[in-house]
């Protein structure tokens, strides 16, 4: 099997407070909802797993294959899930909220009672700088839902998905099987949000260092799977 190589663009190595990591993208088959998350790992990651790496795992292949991603043509948006997406800032990233039909997947999971006083909250917040109000008090991983987009890999570019249900127990559960730390990591050009751990002392700071130029790339790459290692 041959060893992965950094993503177009992507540099292999980064440094994290004085330390250098190599970070080993590696590329999978299309996930669906009928994989397993820990036999995907099990497949493509354990014939290059060494003591002391730590496995990143793209936060979308594991809602996917819980069965957590829908068609769009299958959704049908609300009333409420229409209002609210009129006061979404769109960003260039991702959909995020910013359209009906992933706005009517956050209705379903949060209830509508919680997302209109989120919505209440951000809103006279909102000229005070404060910001994340919204997401703040929704919580249930809602900044995790997208939607479609040009560079979505298909057939998921016709697709809306929530986040992942109980990341924190699918991380431990992965490193039970592969002997490793596991992070699910929601990662883009613009940030990154963890979602789930193995550990509960992997620090969001540190996984934000060695993430912070999204090396699983953001378009049709395929590689929803990174170990990293440290390295001297």
């Amino acid at each position: 099997m041959s060893i992965p190589t950094p993503n177009e663009g992507k540099q292999f190595e980064i440094d994290v407070s004085d330390q250098r990591y190599a970070r080993y993208p590696v590329k999978t088959h299309v996930v669906t909802d009928k994989d397993d998350i820990v036999v995907i790992v099990k497949q493509y990651v354990v014939p290059h797993i060494q003591e002391g790496d730590m496995l990143f795992i793209s936060e979308r292949i594991v809602a996917i294959s819980q069965g957590r991603a829908y068609p769009i043509k299958d959704i049908k948006p609300s009333a409420l899930a229409k209002f609210l997406v009129k006061f979404v800032h769109k960003s260039p990233y991702g959909i995020g909220l910013g359209s009906p039909w992933t706005m009517e997947l956050a209705v379903r999971e949060a209830g509508a009672v919680r997302m209109l006083f989120a919505a209440f909250l951000s809103a006279i917040t909102k000229p005070f700088g404060m910001r994340g109000v919204f997401y703040n008090v929704v919580g249930k991983n809602i900044n995790a839902i997208d939607g479609p987009c040009s560079y979505t890999l298909p057939p998921y570019n016709e697709y809306a998905k929530l986040g992942p249900k109980d990341p924190d127990a699918v991380a431990r559960k992965i490193k039970s099987a592969v002997g490793c730390e596991v992070v699910i990591i929601d990662a883009n050009d613009l940030g990154v949000n963890v979602l789930g751990r193995s550990d509960k002392d992997i620090s969001d700071a540190f996984c934000g260092g060695v993430f912070r130029d999204n090396p699983l790339g953001q378009s049709k790459e395929q590689t929803p799977l990174c170990i990293v290692r440290k390295i001297s």
